[in-house]
């Protein structure tokens, strides 16, 4: 389609305007080829005839649609021309707040002039990871764009930042480098990344100004490159600057200032440390007050000052260093005050200046030399030397340049030691650098620094020309279509005229060779030369200037100043002065200067051929040095793959989005973004992926088209039907490309056929409702009409006798139904009374229950708290006798200590006395080198006097030749003569009387000096004497020590051998106590028989009687109760003294074995103590070589330790006495017991005679019980039916149907009452019958024949205790089977959850039942290391962390529940708490477990999220899943061409909520088939939908596409699904849709009306859980996506944050900390599971264990 036939009625265009440079306007009237005029109408409602010549018309560009505008790439337009691209940097900045934009392969950044929320660390990692063009523009993508691809190719990157002064160049740079050092942090120690951003601060103190537009203006050109190693990790950094702005250091514009570093330097001048430089304040120094602004609004010189020495110091710079560049600052600012004072042609400096005193003595210099040289000149001419003065505006340029120089080589130093500092050792594997470099400048007067930076500017275009160039044909040719060149604009031809042989700079440098060479005369030169080349011009009213036509525009150069700023020449006399000071920094920079000169210079070769040059340059000049350095720089860039950043400057006045077309437009024109435009529109700017095509123009298609399913030859079978021109686009293997102007026709069909399908469908509307307005209407006619019909039809056959049969029939009516109703209430009232007497007996039979329950319970209490109160009383009587112990041992060390203490007092001291005489003897050496220091400097101060008489006597000869050649002025010259003379003299008599006084001082010192010797000589002679006496004293005191070392020694050999015969007494105490458990076993056994045999009969007899009695009454039962308490007690006499000893023998043993174990407890106790003791007595002695006094006491205390515990060891035979007679008691209980046994048994032969007679009476009563349940069955049918009938009358009646709704309620709970009875006597049938089996089963038990070897009764059936028993050598086996090498799948589903911790915690009963500390630990220990292993070795296998999650919870809950507490046994049931640990207190233990979970949490919660992260943004975000197809047409055209290296990855598997919902499934059902805790399980929930929310939040906020009404809605319904899962699962208690408020309220926030102050009022109250910053983005950021929906008005957002403001909320971040986790806690959980009733099962393969 031609471009001509979109100009139609309704659509706009862009006509220039001369103060917004462009203004819209709409087309009234549609324009035909060969109209002269265009009608239109302005946006302020004038109407305007825009004239078009007919012959080759030029028409005004289209404007895009309103959805197209705002968008994030300016190569997405439809219209790619100047207008649009302003247009819509005005939207995106103005009205959205959004201040970055790409433009292709360039982010142009406006300026905003206000701090933003959007360069946290949030952020940063928000980007981190992402494809440059996934989220919105921001210097991190541009950032992350560069670092992914050094990553991906290992080819090194370059960002180039260039923009105006004031643009934000230097900000922009920051900040990448910011993002680098925390995508890229280094494991080292050196830490640096931050000493790359320390740099920042020290380079803008020194290179930065305030100038007229900018503040913190950057006065020079940087390079940074950030070095990374193979981990691609920052290793080190290296800096290089251009053409830093000398002049700026002598000379200051109106309101700008000099560098930073000065006014810093001022500010602190009163700090002690900087009083030595005599500085005053900034408006007292002529370097730092020449632009009249000192000051600068918001910024705290003092504040800066101290954190550019932070970062000096951060750098690992020294404080020497740091001084010496503060004496070098103060001294530029001192020299800037020397006064040059003029006489005529001559000038002079006053030798009493102050500030020149002050310059010299900071820089070490000759005043003198100084004062000379600033106003002469040596001239060296062929046959000699002549020096001659200077006026006073050369000797003011003398000394500028001096300054000029000097900051110069600081600078320059500075930053070498900046890369010094960052240079780290370790090989670079690949760079990034940074480019931080002034724009292209114009202003009303434009000199040399403008004309270099303008020229860098030129050489950097064209490189990014031919970069642009390079990626657009890489393109078509991965698109495989056709390339063809594109006419762009080269500027080579500028590069050639200024860099060329005989070029500009070639010129400029022959004439600065020239000693008379001038401005005029290279300005004629470069007329001669250049002339007739295009792009040179000379201006017409200016003869001292030139023009050149610059790719971004004209520039007018003045000459003034060229030659001098080109030659930047200093005085050599100065500068030897420089060489010759004894400061050692100043002398580095001018040598190093000296070096520089004679080097090798770069030559760079221009692309056309010049004539070459008549002469040879001498000295390297500013401009050769700017070439080489720009040279060296295009081939590091040409080297990279570059990045560009376009810095915009939007006003003049510094004002936050205040938008300024003007100004806006010259930077784009000057920047290279409206190239890109250009190269951009010449070609196919539009492009489409044929998905993106398919999803949008959908709508456009027809039902055959529809019905293919290749939607990539539907969409080219589409794009040929609707556009026939087929050179307005191209198919390529993935894109559609188009023309400029096509996708805007594209967006008009589209409108049409919407618009249409809305008349549509707002007429099927109207005509629907219309109709249903007839249809009820004509309803309502029929209904009146009915109504009216049948009140003339009732009116006409109603009769009297009819109204009385009516009547009548409402009376009896009336009558029945009363008799109905209370005929229902009797029988309510007596089924009420039987439920009543039935729960009241209910009730006091409970009562009952529970009082006799309460008195048992006080009474096993009362039992229970003696047993307690004794066990508290063994406690603390063991915690005492440990206690003295401890106390006694430490008394012991104690006293060594005491004894080391002097032992190392008396070496402190000898080492003293050395220390002091050799100290002695460095003093007299020090003497000694003073004196000769002395003698050195007499010698030369001797070579001083004789140099001046000479240099005296030189001046004199000279004096005298002048007066002879010039007799005119021989007055003046005789008088000056004779001043001169009578001060020489001066000076010479002043010098020998310093002399002479300087040798009495000298003569002074040598005689203080040599009696100062005499005395140190007297002192140290008397110290060595104290010395000798001293070490023969320390002698006598070793031989006395090493005699007392013999006698200890003795005396432990005798404690070794009582130790030895304390060890064999200790070893018959095992067997001794083996023998006492034997014993006792044996009884218990004993006792427990007969007890059992007894208890058995008794139970037996009592239990048939009361089978007997079971029909009899109460009374019966009572008595009988209260006649087997007596024989009880009968036979309790009887049997008493037959239990009476062995209970006394029990008794008696138990006491013993207590003693005994005591005792032997003791025993090792203080066995060990003893070893202690020894071991650590001759360690000593091994070690020190000395004993101390008190040593003989410890032996004695020895000594009564043992002999105490020999006494202690005497019970011994009184033990072995008692073991004897304890042996004959068991005979003799053995041989009662069988007595006892044989009574018994024909006792028990009565009682089973009379058991079977019993037993045919209990049979009759069963047959009885079964017919009376019978006869209640019938009753139960019978109740049915009743049932059944009353539900017939309920049918039948409906007037009465609250009445017998009643009736029937209480019927069912008859019914249900009768068959709760009916089940009660059924159970107590089984009950009856199983009774019998019982019975029966006992008696055939005591029929037994146990006559044939009068065997003892069978013993009870094995009961197990809970706990596995296992050998201290299969500890590894156990852990191996039931830890590292147990599987999640396979196992689990046969086991019960938490198998595996039940089954460690049986273990750990086992050690602890045992008693053994040691095999518990070791235990503990293993199960801990294994769980961490197999954790850590499997971190990213779900099931394995979450099956191990659950058992370290589940073995939590076991030490807990077990751990025998009160808070934690209030759930378990009696046979539980029998289990609980009795000997150890595994407390730490627990707190270590606890640990071990929480990081295991983490870990599980760390893989979900890594499953998770990659489907929240498409699943939740991305997919469209409302409506059908409609929600993918209504799909916003993008066209954002990312770059190569990601334009091509594509999703393997699109995501949608369903895939969220099965993940979280899936994590779930995982969980609960490993019997995680309920609660844990809520907490995990709950973690993942906050990541959920915070995810999609961040993702929202950083993308302007996510913003609208239709993505708001279907955020809400992907919520309500996950809200639905969350009901599914049972999880409504988790809180976890508290965490999703958040993201609700922003799905809320894009769904509202946002337009009236109600819509602004609504907002702020109900968005509570989002930050004001949050709100203001989002409303910023809401674009439409169809032309039926309206932006939100700047006046709408400044209202509702205007009501923001008034609201106090904490938090001002815009995103949300998506690695935030929620405190973690384990609820403890009782196991319901009996330990004793698990078994373990044969797959773990754990056969060394066994159930005890």
């Amino acid at each position: 389609m031609a471009l001509s036939e979109l100009y139609t009625k309704y659509n706009r265009v862009w006509i220039p305007d001369p103060d917004e440079v462009w203004q819209s306007a709409e087309i009234l009237k549609e324009y035909k080829p060969g109209d002269d005029v265009l009608e239109l109408l302005l946006e302020n409602g004038t109407e305007r005839r825009y004239p078009v010549d007919p012959g080759s018309p030029e028409l005004p560009h289209l404007r895009n649609p309103d959805i197209l505008v705002g968008e994030n790439d300016l190569t997405a337009l439809s219209y790619l021309h100047e207008p649009a691209v302003l247009h819509n940097l005005r939207v995106r900045f103005v009205e959205s707040r959004i201040i970055y934009t790409y433009c292709g392969i360039i982010l142009v950044a406006v300026n905003p002039y206000k701090q933003l929320p959007i360069y946290g660390d949030g952020v940063i990692h928000a980007y981190s990871g992402q494809n440059m063009g996934d989220l919105d523009p921001h210097i991190f993508a541009v950032a992350e764009e560069a670092y992914k691809q050094m990553a991906r190719y290992s080819r090194n990157q370059s960002i180039i930042v260039s923009g105006e002064s004031g643009a934000g160049k230097t900000v922009s740079a920051r900040y990448a480098m910011r993002y680098f050092a925390v995508v890229s942090k280094s494991s080292s120690k050196t830490r640096v990344e931050d000493k790359v951003l320390a740099s920042n601060p020290i380079t803008e103190a020194i290179g930065n100004a305030k100038t007229t537009r900018n503040d913190n203006s950057s006065r020079f050109g940087k390079y940074t490159e950030i070095s990374f190693d193979k981990r691609f990790q920052i290793i080190g950094a290296n800096m290089r600057t251009y053409l830093l702005e000398k002049s700026r250091v002598v000379f200051q514009s109106e309101n700008e200032r000099n560098y930073h570093i000065f006014y810093q330097l001022c500010a602190c001048a009163d700090q002690p440390s900087l009083k030595h430089l005599r500085l005053l304040s900034a408006d007292e120094f002529l370097y730092t007050s020449l632009g009249g602004a000192t000051e600068i609004d918001g910024v705290d010189d003092q504040r800066d000052m101290e954190e550019t020495c932070r970062t000096f110091t951060q750098l690992g710079l020294k404080e020497e260093f740091l001084s010496d560049v503060f004496k070098v600052l103060a001294a530029i600012l001192h020299l800037g005050n020397i006064t040059i004072s003029t006489n005529g042609d001559r000038s002079s400096v006053s030798a009493s200046d102050e500030h020149l005193g002050v310059f010299c003595e900071l820089m070490c210099v000759s005043a003198e030399n100084v004062c000379r040289w600033l106003c002469h000149r040596r001239l060296v001419l062929a046959a000699e030397t002549v020096v001659s003065p200077v006026a006073q505006e050369r000797a003011v340029n003398a000394r500028d340049a001096l300054a000029k120089h000097i900051y110069a080589h600081l600078f320059d130093g500075i930053i070498q030691r900046i890369n010094a500092a960052l240079r780290v050792p370790g090989k670079q594997h690949s760079f990034i650098g940074v480019l931080d470099i002034y724009g292209f400048e114009t202003f009303e007067v434009n000199s040399f620094e403008q004309f270099c930076i303008n020229y860098a500017n030129e050489k950097l275009q064209h490189q990014f020309n031919l970069h642009v160039f390079k990626l657009e044909q890489e393109e078509y040719m991965k698109e495989d279509i056709p390339w063809t060149l594109i006419d762009f604009y080269d500027n080579q031809p500028i590069i050639d005229l200024i860099e060329a042989k005989m070029g500009i700079l070639d010129l400029l440098d022959e004439e600065c060779l020239l000693p008379q060479g001038t401005e005029q005369n290279w300005l004629q030169k470069l007329q001669n030369y250049l002339g007739s080349n295009p792009l040179f011009d000379k201006p017409r009213l200016s003869s001292h200037a030139f023009v050149i036509q610059h790719f971004a525009d004209k520039v007018e150069y003045q000459c003034k100043g060229f030659l001098e700023k080109n030659r930047d020449t200093l005085y050599e006399e100065l500068v030897d002065i420089m060489k010759a000071s004894k400061f050692s920094l100043l002398a580095e920079f001018f040598k190093k200067e000296l070096e520089t000169s004679t080097g090798k210079s770069i030559r760079v070769k221009a692309a056309t051929p010049g004539v070459k040059p008549a002469n040879k340059q001498l000295r390297t000049t500013v401009g050769d040095k700017f070439r080489s350095s720009l040279y060296l720089l295009m081939e590091t860039l040409n080297a990279t793959t570059p990045h560009y950043v376009r810095c915009i400057k939007p006003n003049d006045d510094k004002q936050p989005f205040e938008y300024d077309s003007k100004r806006v437009v010259q930077q784009l024109r000057a920047c290279g973004v409206l190239e890109t435009i250009h190269i951009s529109a010449q070609s196919y700017p539009s492009r489409w992926t044929y998905i993106e095509f398919y999803s949008r123009y959908g709508i456009l298609m027809m039902k055959a088209e529809l019905a293919l399913n290749d939607k990539k030859m539907t969409s080219k079978t589409v794009l040929q039907r609707l556009i026939r021109d087929s050179n307005q686009y191209k198919f390529g293997r993935t894109k559609i490309f188009l023309r400029a102007g096509q996708v805007a026709y594209l967006e008009k069909l589209r409108l049409d056929r919407q618009r249409a399908a809305c008349v549509t469908i707002q007429s099927h509307v109207r005509g629907w409702m219309q109709r249903r307005v007839f249809l009820r209407i004509r309803n309502a006619v029929l209904t009146l009409q009915m109504y009216i019909r049948g009140q003339r039809r009732i009116r006409q056959n109603i009769t009297a006798m009819a109204l009385k049969r009516a009547w009548a029939a409402v009376v009896i009516q009336k009558h029945v139904r009363g008799h109905l109703v209370r005929r229902m209430c009797q029988m309510l009232l007596r089924a009420t009374v039987t439920i009543q007497a039935y729960v009241r007996g209910w009730r006091a039979r409970k009562q009952y229950k529970k009082l006799v329950e309460e008195q048992k319970a006080l009474v096993l209490q009362k039992y229970a708290r003696a047993w307690l109160a004794r066990k508290r009383f063994q406690t603390v009587r063991r915690l005492v006798q440990n206690v003295q112990l401890s106390y006694r041992v430490q008394q012991l060390r104690k006293k060594l200590d005491e004894q080391n203490k002097e032992n190392r007092g008396l070496m402190e001291r000898l080492t003293g006395l050395a220390n002091s005489h050799s100290q002695g003897l460095d003093k007299v050496q020090l003497l000694e080198a003073e004196l000769k220091k002395s003698a050195n400097e007499k010698v030369s101060l001797e070579k001083q006097e004789k140099k001046n008489k000479e240099e005296a006597n030189q001046i004199i000869s000279d004096l005298q030749s002048q007066k002879a050649d010039m007799e005119v002025e021989k007055t003046v010259l005789e008088r000056r003569f004779s001043e001169t003379t009578q001060q020489l003299r001066e000076n010479f008599s002043s010098l020998q009387r310093k002399l002479q006084e300087d040798l009495e001082k000298e003569e002074r010192f040598r005689k203080i000096a040599e009696n100062n010797l005499e005395i140190l000589r007297e002192d140290s002679a008397k110290e060595v004497e104290m010395l000798k006496l001293e070490n023969r004293r320390l002698r006598e005191e070793t031989l006395r020590l090493h005699a007392q070392i013999e006698e200890e020694r003795q005396a432990n050999s005798d404690l070794q051998e009582q130790l030895t015969q304390l060890a064999k007494h200790v070893k018959v105490l095992p067997e001794l106590r083996k023998d006492l458990h034997n014993v006792q076993t044996q009884k218990m056994e004993q006792e427990r028989k007969m007890r059992e045999q007894t208890h058995q009969a008794k139970v037996k007899m009592n239990a048939v009687i009361r089978q007997l009695l079971g029909n009899s009454s109460m009374e019966l039962i009572s008595q009988y109760s209260i006649l087997s308490a007596a024989e009880s007690s009968e036979d309790a006499e009887e049997d008493g003294n037959l239990l009476m000893a062995f209970d006394g023998l029990q008794k008696a043993t138990r006491v013993m074995e207590t003693q005994v174990r005591e005792q032997r407890e003791s025993f090792e106790s203080r066995m060990e103590t003893l070893s202690f003791k020894n071991d650590h007595l001759q360690k000593e002695n091994e070690q020190l070589q000395k004993l101390f006094n008190e040593k003989s006491n410890i032996n004695e205390s020895i000594g009564q330790e043992v002999a105490r515990l020999t006494a202690e060891n005497m019970m011994i035979p009184e033990m072995r006495q008692q073991v004897g007679e304890l042996n004959r008691q068991k005979q003799e209980l053995e041989t009662q017991l069988w007595e006892q046994t044989s009574q018994m048994m024909g006792q028990i032969e009565e009682v089973s005679a009379k058991l079977r007679a019993d037993l045919e009476e209990e049979r009759a009563r069963c047959r009885s019980l079964e017919e009376q349940l019978e006869e209640l069955s019938g009753i139960r049918e019978e109740a049915q039916q009743r049932l059944q009938e009353e539900q017939r009358e309920k049918e039948q009646r409906h007037k009465q149907q609250q009445a017998e709704h009643e009736a029937k309620s209480k019927l069912r709970q008859e019914v249900s009452r009768l068959t709760a009875e009916n089940m009660d006597l059924e159970e107590l049938l089984d009950v009856k019958e199983r009774l019998i089996i019982r019975l029966q089963d006992q008696v055939r038990s005591l029929q037994a024949p146990d006559r044939a070897n009068q065997r003892l009764p069978p013993t009870l059936p094995r009961e197990y205790l809970g706990m596995l028993e296992y050998r201290r050598e299969d500890e590894p086996k156990i852990i191996q089977n039931l830890v590292l090498d147990l599987k999640p799948r396979g196992v689990v589903v046969n086991m019960i959850p938490g198998l595996a911790a039940h089954l460690l915690f049986m273990c750990v009963r086992y050690a602890d039942y045992l008693n053994d500390g040691s095999k518990l630990k070791s235990l503990m220990n293993a199960i801990i290391g294994g769980v961490k292993q197999i954790t850590k070795n499997h971190q990213e296998d779900f099931e394995l962390l979450s099956f191990w999650l659950s058992n370290t919870c589940h073995l939590l809950n076991c030490l807990k529940q077990y751990s025998g507490e009160e808070e934690f046994m209030k759930h378990n049931t009696p046979r539980q708490n029998k289990n609980c640990l009795t000997n150890f207190d595994l407390s730490e233990h627990r707190q270590i477990f606890s640990d071990i979970a929480i990081r295991i949490y983490h870990q599980i919660v760390a893989v979900m999220e890594k499953a998770l992260v990659p489907t929240i943004v498409p699943g939740m975000l991305e997919h469209e899943s409302l409506a059908g197809g409609s929600a993918a047409w209504s799909l916003k055209p993008g066209g954002m061409r990312k770059r190569s290296s990601s334009v091509y990855e594509m999703a393997v598997e699109s995501c949608n909520v369903g895939s969220i919902l099965a993940l979280l499934s899936g994590f779930h059902a995982t969980m609960l088939q490993h019997g995680m805790d309920p609660d844990l399980v809520r907490q995990v929930v709950r973690q993942l939908f906050y990541l959920l929310g915070s995810t999609c939040l961040n993702s929202i906020l950083l993308r302007k596409d996510l913003c609208s009404s239709r993505k708001g809605m279907q955020i809400r319904c992907n919520i309500s699904y996950l809200e639905e899962w969350l009901k599914e699962k049972g999880l409504q208690g988790s809180t976890a849709m508290e965490t999703l408020l958040p993201l609700s309220q922003v799905a809320w926030l894009l769904q509202v009306s946002k337009s009236t102050d109600e819509d602004a009022l609504e907002i702020t109250e109900h968005c509570q859980e989002l930050s004001p910053v949050q709100i203001v983005k989002i409303l910023n950021s809401y674009t439409p996506i169809d032309d039926f929906e309206k932006r939100v008005a700047p006046t709408f957002v400044r209202k509702v944050q205007t009501l923001l403001q008034e609201r106090d909320l904490g938090s001002s971040q815009l995103m949300l900390d998506t690695q935030y986790r929620f405190q973690v806690t384990f609820p403890f959980n009782p196991s319901p599971h009996a330990l004793e009733l698990l078994q373990v099962p044969s797959s773990l393969r754990l056969p060394f264990i066994t159930r005890i």
